[in-house]
């Protein structure tokens, strides 16, 4: 389905985004070019333009776009819409209107621990406008990706996928979302509510949502999956997407999952593959 190319947001877009509660998930490329995802809530538009969001822990993200400033978002509001595009990074700011906005919002003005201390801005490169989230389609699309995993054949090998990860991408009401890197460069993000994890080294998605975009995708190419809960926990996945098959009788994006890494605060690191752990010799 072809979707309208926006260069601007609409006041409308930006007072709708201007909010405390919503997700954002920002797509960015890594030192060697693979895609990388994280949930960022503060992301928002503040100009027709122009978007902002604000950091409060440290992560792989924020080397990443002064690295390559190209980016990919996603932000969903709390009634299930939805405004999907790229951005480019340009600058940060430890002062100014963004900055203040951020910091009186509740979240972090009676917060004793942390709050705001850099906003970084993007300049719109383009938007797709408002559009809801299928939902009709995407529990559709779920009920096929139960299926495919449950009569799929498994594999037994290694444990990528450990069992607190499979269990949070088997919910139902968790968020999951994708992203690849386009041609342009672009992080593209796309939202696979219906992801499932097949066994404890790959994950699948049925085509039943966003089929059209899905099999655009071209298949070997490095992917990111993330999965989030609405208690804050999160889980992001990397690995070849080996494209559309059929699993369980059902048509499935797969990935083959090869390497995990814990976002939450207050330590985000790498899970799979796992790192040694070195003795502090120096102080």
């Amino acid at each position: 389905m072809n979707k309208p190319t926006l260069t601007e947001f609409s006041q409308a877009d930006i007072q709708a985004l201007d909010v405390e509660l919503k997700v954002g998930i920002l797509g960015t490329v890594n030192e060697t070019g693979l895609p990388h995802l994280t949930m960022i809530s503060s992301l928002r538009p503040y100009a027709p333009r122009g978007l902002v969001w604000g950091q409060f822990t440290e992560g792989l993200s924020k080397q990443h776009i002064r690295q390559n400033p190209k980016a990919g978002f996603m932000i969903v509001s709390l009634d299930r819409q939805m405004w999907r595009g790229k951005a480019t990074f340009t600058h940060t700011a430890k002062s100014g209107p963004e900055y203040d906005n951020f910091n009186n919002q509740p979240m972090f003005r009676y917060n004793a621990y942390f709050g705001i201390h850099t906003a970084y801005y993007m300049d719109l490169v383009e938007q797709h406008g408002k559009e809801p989230l299928p939902m009709g389609q995407i529990v559709f699309a779920a009920i096929q990706t139960i299926l495919a995993r449950t009569f799929g054949k498994k594999r037994r090998q290694t444990e990528i996928l450990n069992p607190w990860t499979r269990a949070l991408l088997q919910k139902l009401d968790n968020l999951k979302f994708l992203s690849y890197i386009g041609a342009d460069g672009f992080p593209v993000v796309l939202p696979v509510i219906q992801t499932q994890p097949l066994d404890q080294e790959r994950v699948i998605f049925s085509t039943g949502a966003y089929g059209d975009e899905l099999r655009t995708i071209p298949a070997g190419i490095p992917m990111a999956v993330f999965g989030m809960s609405f208690s804050m926990e999160d889980v992001l996945m990397r690995g070849a997407y080996t494209g559309i098959q059929r699993i369980g009788g059902m048509k499935c994006g797969v990935v083959e999952i090869n390497w995990v890494y814990n976002s939450m605060p207050p330590t985000p690191k790498q899970i799979y593959p796992p790192q040694k752990i070195e003795a502090v010799k120096e102080f």
